[in-house]
């Protein structure tokens, strides 16, 4: 500081020793610059910046501060001696002066210590990097002060960067280079930060990568990140999420939390794979009372554990019971009387429930209906229901049951204060008992990996995704709808075992074998997201549609109902299936089973073991 006012001083007399009447006057001005200044720079962070990262932001900082600070300088000294003998270029020359003295030894000293760097990184890995935006740039810096990356080259698809260097790399080519260059460039490893990457690109890099032995890694996105830094130590290896996952849902945050903040809200199945997701994002809402309803023990511990630990001031209770079971949610609906329910409790394993068709039909259908009449006796303001792609034209036991839940929580809609909402969405990644956990365990056993069929198709999104939407609706909601969620482009289950397969570091088909076993019972070939009956209608969210209720005559339901638990209790397959069909005439399962034990016995009923 005082250094500066001296050169300003020193250039404001043409290099000459300046007289002693205006040296009192600068070590007057100098001594109250050095109180401002000193306020301001720690006021704006100077201090606590790291030479080794000085970057245009320092920069911003130090120019605020001094020209900040020359101002207060001068009006300050103009209030205490009003500047007498004091030379007004020397308060323009003094600010310049101090700018540069403390912007270019910042810079001077970085450019020393990454050319040094630069010298030392010839044992890293040779790395091309994928993207040169403003992630792809502050990713770079940062491998550029590491000692394990060599960056080689960047690509990145906009046509204005094509050639420039970022920091000494050059943008050597576009997305569709990228192998290329990874051939010339001896590329050990492809770095992604381009999060609006096209996923037939990514896909195709990823498996051209695979085939070559180079290693890919991404930055996480986003809506996953923390902060604004971006850093080596952010990278992961590609997952399913990047392959099959779309652009982050946009919802209406104070929609959702206008009937969650707050609130009691309770959750069945809450230990599960939607079931706790949804407890993570309505704890993160801040309702009053989240309720944990879940038969599992384990379960429900994992979740509750989880809850504590990162909610701390969360009012939890956890409740240990089956929905199945009238006076434990009863006892639950009048004990902690909830505004909302979320109800993702039931069996999903299709070929589980082809086998033991009466337990799905009591925990699906029989456990629906009693958590929904609790819902109605006790005035509960929102019941959300959590179904399934597979209650559509349903072609087993598993979907025929979901669709007879929603036909009744629809119908029930009509006759209670309570609205009730139901939520339709394919497969989600990494839920329990899916394609995804079983492909990762038969790939970590070196194979093979089992596909049903080689056309067969389904529905993916992810976890959060699908519970966000499921919130969504419930705010949407007014009573008896079917909110479809947009699921995108089906994808062919041969392809996800292929990528999946990459993605662990081996080659399809040969490292790694696929066999085709054929489709199980109750299995199709593709799934369907709404009825040609149900007209399917837009809403104000992009990805939710809106299915027409299709209304029954109530007591003929509730009778069927009936006779449908009668059937499931006496464990008598062959009425099961004749009521399911009644309530669902689209069921196209059963005719085999029925078939079976008309042969089997004369009594023309299979009893199986609950």
């Amino acid at each position: 500081m005082p250094t500066a006012i001296l050169l300003a001083y020193w250039l404001r007399f043409n290099l000459h020793i300046f007289p002693a009447g205006p040296q009192t006057d600068c070590w007057r001005l100098t001594a109250i610059a050095l109180v401002v200044h000193a306020v301001l720079f720690r006021a704006f962070g100077l201090y606590r910046g790291l030479w080794r990262f000085a970057s245009t932001p320092d920069t911003i900082r130090i120019t605020k501060a001094v020209v900040l600070g020359g101002l207060t300088t001068t009006m300050v000294s103009a209030l205490v001696f009003r500047l007498d003998g004091v030379p007004r270029s020397v308060l323009v020359l003094f600010p310049v002066i101090l700018g540069l003295g403390l912007t270019c030894p910042r810079f001077f000293y970085r450019v020393v210590k990454d050319k040094r760097l630069a010298l030392r990184r010839k044992e890293g890995k040779r790395t091309l990097i994928a993207g040169a935006g403003q992630a792809g740039e502050l990713l770079l810096r940062d491998l550029l002060s590491r000692q394990d990356y060599q960056p080689v080259a960047l690509v990145d698809d906009d046509s204005g960067k094509q050639g420039y260097d970022i920091h000494g790399v050059r943008v050597m080519g576009r997305l569709t280079d990228t192998m290329s260059l990874v051939e010339a460039l001896d590329i050990e490893l492809v770095l992604f930060a381009i999060p609006s990457a096209p996923k037939e690109a990514l896909n195709r890099i990823i498996r051209e990568c695979s085939a070559a032995g180079v290693e890919c890694r991404t930055l996480p996105s986003i809506h996953e990140m923390k902060g604004d830094r971006v850093e080596a130590n952010q990278l992961r290896p590609i997952t399913l999420d990047d392959l099959l996952g779309r652009e982050p849902v946009k919802l209406d945050e104070k929609a959702i939390a206008g009937y969650l903040r707050g609130k009691n809200i309770m959750v069945t199945g809450g230990g599960g794979s939607i079931g706790s997701e949804l407890c993570r994002q309505i704890a993160a809402a801040a309702p009053n009372r989240l309720i944990v309803f879940e038969h599992s023990e384990f379960n429900l511990y994992r979740i509750e554990m989880e809850l504590r630990r990162d909610f701390p001031d969360l009012d939890l209770a956890v409740v240990l019971g089956d929905v199945k079971i009238i006076n434990r949610v009863e006892w639950a609906m009048e004990t902690f009387r909830p505004d909302a329910v979320f109800h993702a409790a039931a069996y999903k394993h299709v070929p589980m429930l082809e086998k033991n068709p009466a337990e799905g039909v009591f925990n699906n259908v029989i456990g629906t209906k009693v958590v929904a009449d609790a819902a109605d006796r006790f005035r509960v303001k929102r019941f959300v229901l959590v179904s399934t792609d597979k209650a559509v034209n349903p072609a087993n036991v598993m979907g025929t049951t979901k669709r007879i839940a929603e036909i009744y929580c629809q119908n029930l809609a009509a006759r209670s204060r309570t609205k009730f909402i139901t939520t339709r969405f394919g497969n989600v990644l990494g839920s329990a008992g899916s394609v995804v956990p079983l492909f990762e365990e038969q790939i970590s056993s070196g194979g093979p990996v089992t596909v049903t069929h080689e056309k067969i198709t389904r529905f993916f999104m992810t976890i959060p995704e699908a519970v966000g939407l499921i919130l969504q609706a419930g705010a949407m909601g007014r009573g008896g709808e079917i909110y479809v969620l947009e699921m995108g482009e089906p994808v062919l289950i041969k392809e996800l075992a292929e990528q999946m397969i990459r993605l662990s570091g081996f080659i399809p088909h040969e490292d790694i074998k696929i066999v085709y076993t054929g489709l199980r019972p109750g299995e199709k070939l593709y799934e369907e997201v709404f009825h040609a009956g149900e007209g399917l209608l837009g809403t104000d969210h992009p990805k939710l549609q809106l299915a027409k209720c299709r209304e029954v005559d109530w007591q003929w339901l509730c009778d069927e109902l009936e006779c449908l638990r009668t059937a499931a209790m006496s464990r008598e397959v062959g009425p099961l299936m004749r009521h399911l069909k009644n309530i669902v005439p689209e069921f196209s399962g059963g005719v085999r089973k029925e078939r079976m034990e008309e042969a089997a016995d004369s009594r023309r009923d299979l009893r199986l073991v609950g």
